[in-house]
């Protein structure tokens, strides 16, 4: 470093005092020094930066070359593909927004401990989060449905379990934790909405109705309210407040699923042109729908279509060869949705496995609210 002096102060003789610009200028010095090292660390930075994303352009290029070579090929469905891998990439977003919120959930659940045996209650509600950050989702339900024994008023935890076993399937599980939930928040629209679908899963119907009617008029339209609406008019036969309600759901979310419960209500009507636009409209979001392809098949088969009919139900049998044994049953063929068995023995549409995992994750997501207090 070089240090600044006045010529003046060579010839000055005896003790003077010390100037403060020489530690200034010192100071200054080291501060240049430091900004130095700084600035080389972030231009080494960012040179590999630049060679990492160099390198990521490659691989993606070369992956794009091998998808398309195997794609020309046809060893490679390139539109299967980037289903599966948007799938992927939300399934990965989905977990861990599950294991953030996770953390605010058991905090939640802890707020309220019960008057007698909190620390035991506490134990418990820990264990089971680890179990379920885990992976255990058994192991980690089991427990909090434990602890849940040990207080009736937990709503956030009450919820919790309902949810899950709604989301599973369990009616008749979920039921009994809604509907403590919805005791204590009778205006609670979301769990309202839960406890009426399970209601229309179960074979209540009155309550059902009244429940998700309620819900929808307070919160808004949503697709698995007027879903389940309609299919609990169609198990009355009645078949104009049904055609509403699908074609609302519809309106709400174009999807193939709505596009095809409302081709659905229309076959049963006989009103076939109209069954087969909303069918074509299906199968061209989705080409995979395998229900919505063998429905277009017995529709051209009851207008005189043969042929229609039978391209394609071959092409439902070709591609479905093609399939991973793992997936075939999971897109089996159902018969129509509506095909005269009503009844509500059967289950909130039919047991139709795409359709009721759409309703279920519409309505996991409709009238959730952040600021309720689930305490």
């Amino acid at each position: 470093m070089i240090i600044v002096e006045p010529s003046s102060a060579r010839f000055e003789v005896g003790e003077h005092p010390v100037s403060t610009d020489e530690h200034l200028l010192e100071r200054i010095s080291i501060v240049e020094n430091r900004i130095t090292r700084v600035t080389e660390r972030l231009e080494r930075t960012l040179d590999l930066l630049l060679r990492q994303a160099q390198n990521s352009y490659y691989d993606r290029s070369l992956i794009k070359a091998l998808i398309s070579l195997l794609s020309d090929d046809g060893l490679v469905e390139s539109t299967r593909l980037e289903r599966l891998w948007n799938e992927r990439c939300e399934q990965d977003a989905h977990e861990q927004n599950e294991s953030t919120s996770r953390e605010a959930l058991r905090l939640k659940i802890l707020a309220t401990p019960p008057a007698h045996e909190a620390k035991a209650f506490k134990d418990l509600v820990g264990q089971a989060f680890v179990a379920l950050e885990d992976g255990h989702t058994g192991v980690g339900i089991d427990k909090l449905r434990q602890a849940a024994e040990m207080t009736e008023s937990n709503c956030a935890l009450n919820l919790f379990i309902g949810e899950h076993f709604f989301k599973h399937g369990k009616a008749r599980i979920a039921r009994t934790y809604l509907s403590k939930v919805h005791y204590s928040l009778p205006d609670d629209l979301h769990v309202s909405l839960l406890l009426g679908l399970t209601c229309a899963d179960e074979g209540d119907s009155q309550t059902a109705k009244l429940l998700i009617a309620r819900a929808i008029e307070l919160g808004g339209s949503c697709f698995s309210g007027h879903c389940g609406l309609g299919w609990l008019h169609v198990t009355e036969s009645n078949w104009r407040k049904a055609l509403s309600h699908f074609k609302r759901a519809l309106e709400v979310r174009p999807s193939p699923e709505a596009h095809f419960v409302l081709a659905s209500l229309y076959y049963k009507l006989e009103r076939d042109s109209l069954a087969i636009r909303h069918l074509r409209k299906a199968v061209d979001m989705d080409v995979n729908y395998y229900e919505a392809l063998n429905l277009l098949a017995l529709v051209y088969k009851r207008s005189g279509n043969n042929d229609l009919a039978q391209d394609i139900l071959s092409r439902v049998q070709a591609r479905a060869s093609v399939r991973p044994k793992t997936k075939r049953q999971h897109n089996r063929k159902v018969g129509p949705l509506f095909d005269g068995k009503t009844s509500t023995e059967r289950g909130l549409l039919c047991g139709n496995r795409r359709l009721m995992s759409a309703l279920r994750d519409d309505a996991l997501r409709a009238f959730v609210s952040t600021n309720r207090d689930l305490g």
